[in-house]
């Protein structure tokens, strides 16, 4: 595991803390949760922007679209 040192406003600690006493969690496990979380939806985004031009092509313009060939 490494260390990333980053730099919060005074408003961002008061909160990070209080989320963090809310959840029983450290500040760490806080900010690795929110992070990976964070991730997470950025790999969704960028996989949509590579798969909607063949859905697209396909005929799938909405997630009714989808939802009619695939429920």
């Amino acid at each position: 595991m490494s260390t990333l040192t980053v730099r919060i406003d005074e408003g961002m600690e008061r909160e990070l803390n209080q989320l963090a006493a809310r959840r029983g969690m450290s500040r760490s496990d806080v900010v690795r949760d929110i992070l990976r979380r964070r991730l997470a939806v950025e790999r969704f985004w960028e996989l949509r922007r590579k798969l909607v031009p063949y859905a697209e092509a396909a005929g799938y313009f909405t997630d009714e679209d989808i939802f009619r060939d695939f429920s």
